[in-house]
């Protein structure tokens, strides 16, 4: 025989406990947050995938200035389909990979390859635009124009823009993923300063650093 507490002990449990309505009420709820969070998530991811390739983009080419000044010598960067690319390997603008090799100074001397990394963003190659074929850094860390790169199918154009001061001219070099919301860009100064910028910001009317 139920006592008066066993009944509000079983009704306590009863009032505890979900219908089936109430539960595929909140599957529903649920299901709908995940139909809006995935888009987001998809964007958001590969933004940072993104911003991964402009970023080993900015540190290869950073490293061959780099080079170029603690060598003494001139140094060419480039993109290549090589994944560990040695001595004699081929420039290509739309390799997944960069390079960084030495440009000897005479016939004596040897080309060193003193750097090198990837580029594609897990498993989605990115799109690079604006890169013309190799770019080159003389002993001060300024671009120059090379035709003798030591690289085959590679030469370096130092950029010219008779109307900007020098200290504006630049190679700006677009990376984007299909599905980012929109692309990076890195820029390389004639001077040797390298960055990595957001084209949908002008820093010149907002002051904003990730500006272009």
């Amino acid at each position: 025989m139920l006592t008066a507490r066993t009944m509000l002990e079983v009704r306590a449990n009863r009032a505890a406990g979900f219908t089936l309505i109430e539960m595929v009420v909140a599957m529903t709820i649920f299901a709908l947050l995940i139909a809006l969070t995935v888009p987001t998530m998809r964007t958001w991811v590969a933004n940072a995938q993104e911003r991964a390739v402009a970023e080993s983009l900015q540190n290869g080419i950073r490293l061959a200035q780099t080079e170029a000044l603690r060598r003494n010598r001139q140094v060419v960067f480039t993109l290549t389909s090589t994944a560990n690319p040695q001595v004699g390997f081929t420039g290509n603008t739309s390799g997944n990979y960069w390079a960084a090799q030495t440009i000897p100074a005479d016939p004596s001397e040897t080309a060193v390859v003193v750097g090198s990394g990837p580029l594609t963003a897990a498993g989605s190659a990115p799109t690079i635009s604006g890169f013309l074929v190799a770019l080159c850094f003389n002993s001060v860390g300024r671009l120059v124009s090379e035709y003798s790169t030591g690289v085959p199918g590679t030469i370096c154009l130092a950029p010219y823009t008779p109307a900007l001061p020098w200290n504006k001219v630049m190679w700006p070099i677009k990376v984007s993923l299909p599905s980012a919301d929109h692309p990076l860009m890195v820029e390389v100064m004639l001077s040797g300063q390298i960055h990595i910028c957001d084209p949908q910001q002008t820093y010149a009317s907002t002051g904003n650093p990730y500006g272009c």
